[in-house]
């Protein structure tokens, strides 16, 4: 049985993750190298660093979907339902941590698959509310916003090697659904 090539587009974008992952201010010539292409067919697929970064970016939302979407498959509460999904998102750290500071939410196409993402999270907040998930005083957006952020955090301390996927999960989830405080021993 032989191996199937990539095709050379998505031998790009895999050339693009693994290179911007490891040095967000990487040149499409380096991307090229990595990918085995010279800079003319890279930039018959994607025309700039622009186009290639909506593309990476369109493939990490979808990526990101469907780790929660399987993750949470067989949750039996929204509660479990934010756990599973953090253990799901973020073990993604290496290849999706550079796209959160390219400014792609001025992409509309971007910008409305991020904000529809949002709706879906404050509606599943919503309803971790209503099962006592969280504080009901506590305002959605709150809640969001932290969930979000310790996303980020999530994966800065993975991507700095002081914690584990798992445990910087862990650690997210421990915030999120039990605050900071610490255990009377």
């Amino acid at each position: 049985m032989s191996k199937i090539r990539p095709t050379t587009q998505d031998a790009i974008v895999e050339a693009a993750f693994a290179v911007f992952s490891e040095n967000q201010g990487a040149s499409l010539g380096d991307v090229a190298l990595r990918a085995g292409v010279g800079r003319a067919t890279l930039h018959r697929h994607f025309p700039g660093r622009p186009e290639l970064m909506r593309a990476l970016a369109k493939i990490a939302l979808a990526e990101l979907e469907e780790a929660v979407a399987q993750a949470t498959a067989s949750a039996t509460s929204y509660e479990e339902g934010f756990r599973l999904s953090l253990f799901a998102i973020v073990p993604l750290a290496n290849r999706q941590w550079f796209l959160a500071n390219e400014g792609l939410e001025a992409d509309p196409e971007i910008a409305a698959a991020y904000d529809a993402s949002l709706d879906e999270l404050r509606s599943d907040v919503a309803e971790a509310k209503k099962e006592g998930a969280f504080d009901p005083n506590v305002p959605t957006e709150w809640v969001v916003e932290a969930y979000e952020n310790l996303i980020y955090a999530a994966w800065s301390l993975v991507r700095s090697g002081e914690a584990t996927p798992k445990q910087a999960a862990e650690l997210a989830w421990r915030t999120l659904s039990q605050g900071l405080k610490g255990r009377a021993e």
